[in-house]
């Protein structure tokens, strides 16, 4: 998972993040900050995923961005 991408586009990025996983407040979202280990972490704890399966996620939901 590309690192700086993410945190370059947090802001645009993170309304997709929000419109996914809807669990994940504004707070969360702003401590978060861009960083990939960070929403990570928190998309396990709040949705129950395994650490691949929310980078896997993570990587589609950047695909759909891009396209």
């Amino acid at each position: 998972m590309n690192k700086d991408i993410l945190e370059g586009n947090w802001k645009q990025f993170k309304g997709k993040v929000q419109k996914k996983w809807g669990k994940l407040t504004d707070d969360v979202l702003d401590q978060i900050n861009g960083s990939t280990e960070e929403l990570l972490g928190q998309i396990q704890k709040n949705y129950g995923l395994s650490k691949e399966e929310a980078e896997k996620q993570i990587r589609e939901l950047k695909e759909d961005r891009a396209a």
